[in-house]
């Protein structure tokens, strides 16, 4: 029998660099889903940047850009450095794209027409 599992990690804060705590995570668990998918489950790894907070206004404004500049700058170097240790997300996003604000917002309305 086959599993459907949709596994993520802690979301990185986009105002900083990947170090190695943050690695060990995502690499103990991209093992646990390659693992699940040699099984034969349906397995989907997803994870994204966590853009929100003062930290990322603040660090954009010493630097003289804007907060969704430094976004797009520190996700491009998240992703590579996740790339180098082959971590092999099915979907790597950001908090700030139009594809979370697209499914938070549906899920919003799906609720509230349930009366939730």
């Amino acid at each position: 029998m086959t599993r459907k599992i949709l596994v993520t990690s802690a979301l990185p804060y986009a105002n900083g660099s990947i170090h190695l705590g943050h690695l060990v995570e995502y690499i103990q668990t991209d093992i646990w889903v390659r693992f699940q998918k040699m099984r034969g489950n349906t397995c989907h790894y997803v994870c994204a940047d966590d853009t929100h907070g003062t930290p990322i206004m603040l660090r954009a404004g010493n630097e003289g850009i804007t907060p969704e500049q430094l976004i797009a700058r520190v996700w491009q170097e998240h992703f590579d450095d996740f790339s180098a240790f082959y971590i092999a997300f099915d979907n790597y996003g950001s908090t700030n794209s139009g594809e979370t604000k697209e499914f938070a917002q549906g899920i919003y309305r799906t609720l509230k027409a349930k009366g939730l």
